[in-house]
C-alpha cells in the first residue's frame, strides 16, 4: 500500500483478505505448523523456502502486523518482538558482538540506557554516550574503528530532547555504520525517520501503537537503504557465511532490503525466542487502526497542558518540543511539523518534595510505569524508571529529581488541566 496515505495504511496495511477470508487479521494461535513431508520442512530450516514451522521464530499473525508497521514507516522488512526492550537489544546485537562498540544518545529511555550501559557491556559490547546537542566534531570524536552503529530516540523518554536525525545520520554514514532510531514517541504518524537518513527503526509497540495498555510488544523495521556489502568487513554476520544455516550469506541471498530482518529472525529469534504473542499482535493491530486519529488528540492535549503549566508560578520548567520557545521547538518543526507526542515533562520550584505531593493529589491522571496511553498517566522517573541511575547519570539523561513525566491521553483537555490545577493547589 505504498501509494496510500499514512491514515489508510494504519487501517488497511499489512493484510488484504481474499474471497471469503476473514476481514480482520486472524489470530493464528498455534505453536507449530503441519507439513506433508520432511523435505518440505527441511527447506524452511535451510531458508530455501518461506513459511512457518514454529511460532518461536515466526507467526502469520505477527508477520501481517509487522508488514503494516513496515509500510507505515516506509521500510522493506520488519519483525515483531516481545517488547520494545527486545527490539532494541536485537537491533544492536544483530550487528554488534563481543569486542564491538556503539555510539548512543545520552538521553535515551532509562531502561534502554541500563540495557546498553550494564547488561550489554557484560556481553562485551562497549557504548559511548553523547549529548544529543553535541557538535558534529564531538559526535565524530566518539567513533572508534570497532564502532558498529549509532543509536538514538526521535523524542527521548522522558527528557523530550529531539534528535537531529540528519546530523546523526551524516556522522554514522561517514563512519560506515547504520543509524538506529527508536521512534516510539513520535510514531510514523508524526515522523518517518527513514526520510531523514535513518537506516533502522525500532518501536515499543506497547505505547502509542497499542494505545490501550493491553499488550506489551516491540518492532524492528529495516529501511533497506544501508549497503552492508559496501562495509562487509564491519558486518561479518551479514556478509560472510553463516555455518548454522549451511553457509548462507544473508546480504547476498536476501539482498539489501531483507538481510537484516532475516538474520535477526533466523538467528536471534531462533536462539532467544523473544516473540510477541499472536494475541498481543492482534490487539496491537486494533490499536494501529486508530493511531492516526489518536495522535493529533494526544498532541493537542499535551500542548494545552504545557501552555497551562508554563504560566503557573509553582512550576520551575516545562519541556515539550511542540511548545513555542522550547529548546527543541525548531528541530521538532523540521522533523515533526504535524505534531510531536502527548508527553510533557515539568519540574517544581519546591523540588522533589513538591513533585511527590503533586502526584499524590492527582485524581484523573494515574501514577503508572507506563506512558503513551489513551488514558492519562504520570510518573516520577527518578523514583521509578530511572532510579538505578546516579545523579550524574540522571543529569546526562536530562532527568532532575523534581521532574514529572505527564502523558496526556485522549480525554478532554479541560478536565486534564482541572486535575492538574487541583493537585497544584496542594503544593
Amino acid at each position: 500500500m505504498s501509494d496510500y496515505k499514512i491514515s489508510t495504511k494504519c487501517v488497511q496495511g499489512g493484510y488484504t483478505p481474499g474471497n471469503g477470508e476473514p476481514r480482520q487479521i486472524p489470530i493464528i494461535q498455534s505453536t507449530t505448523f503441519k507439513y506433508a513431508t520432511s523435505e518440505d520442512m527441511g527447506k524452511l530450516f535451510d531458508l530455501e523456502a518461506s513459511g512457518y514451522f514454529y511460532t518461536r521464530l515466526q507467526n502469520p499473525t505477527n508477520d501481517m502486523v509487522a508488514a503494516k508497521i513496515c509500510d507505515m514507516e516506509g521500510g522493506t522488512a520488519a519483525m515483531l518482538t516481545s517488547s520494545g526492550q527486545a527490539a532494541n537489544f536485537y537491533a544492536i546485537f544483530n550487528i554488534a558482538n563481543c569486542g564491538d562498540h556503539v555510539v548512543a544518545s545520552s538521553t535515551i529511555y532509562g531502561g534502554t540506557y541500563n540495557l546498553f550501559h550494564v547488561t550489554m557491556r557484560k556481553m562485551g559490547i562497549d557504548f559511548t554516550f553523547v549529548s544529543p546537542d553535541c557538535t558534529e566534531e564531538e559526535l565524530n570524536a566518539a567513533f572508534r574503528l570497532n564502532t558498529k552503529a549509532v543509536f538514538g530516540e526521535t523524542i527521548a523518554n522522558p527528557a523530550l530532547t529531539v534528535l537531529d536525525i540528519e546530523k546523526f545520520a551524516k556522522a554514522a554514514h561517514s563512519h560506515g555504520v547504520p543509524l538506529i532510531i527508536d521512534n516510539t514517541f513520535a510514531t510514523p504518524v508524526n515522523c518517518r525517520p527513514f526520510e531523514w537518513g535513518c537506516d533502522i527503526v525500532t518501536h515499543s509497540t506497547t505505547k502509542y501503537m497499542d494505545g490501550h495498555g493491553a499488550g506489551v510488544g516491540g518492532c524492528i523495521v529495516d529501511s533497506g537503504k544501508f549497503d552492508w556489502m559496501a562495509h562487509k568487513e564491519k558486518f561479518p554476520g551479514l556478509t560472510t557465511p553463516d555455518d548454522s544455516y549451511h553457509g548462507i550469506t544473508y546480504a547476498e541471498k536476501f539482498g539489501q532490503g531483507g538481510a537484516f530482518i532475516t538474520k535477526a529472525t533466523a538467528q536471534l529469534m531462533r536462539d532467544f525466542g523473544s516473540i510477541q504473542s499472536p494475541q498481543n499482535a492482534f490487539l496491537l493491530n486494533l490499536g494501529l487502526e486508530s493511531l492516526h486519529v489518536r495522535m493529533p488528540r494526544h498532541c493537542e492535549n499535551a500542548l494545552a497542558v504545557a501552555q497551562y503549566l508554563k504560566a503557573n508560578p509553582k512550576i520551575s520548567f516545562v519541556t515539550y518540543p511542540g511548545l513555542e520557545g522550547d529548546k527543541y521547538y525548531d528541530l521538532a518543526q523540521k522533523y515533526m511539523p504535524n505534531g510531536t507526542c502527548g508527553v510533557v515533562s515539568f519540574g517544581f520550584k519546591g523540588g522533589r518534595g513538591a513533585a511527590e505531593t503533586f502526584m499524590k493529589h492527582l485524581r484523573l491522571a494515574a501514577i503508572e510505569t507506563h506512558v503513551a496511553d489513551a488514558r492519562t498517566c504520570t510518573l516520577h522517573p527518578a523514583s521509578a524508571t530511572h532510579r538505578q541511575m546516579n545523579d550524574e547519570e540522571l543529569a546526562a539523561a536530562g532527568i532532575t529529581p523534581d521532574l514529572v513525566r505527564f502523558s496526556c491521553g485522549i480525554e478532554d483537555a479541560a478536565d486534564l488541566i482541572a486535575d492538574i490545577e487541583q493537585a497544584l493547589a496542594q503544593v
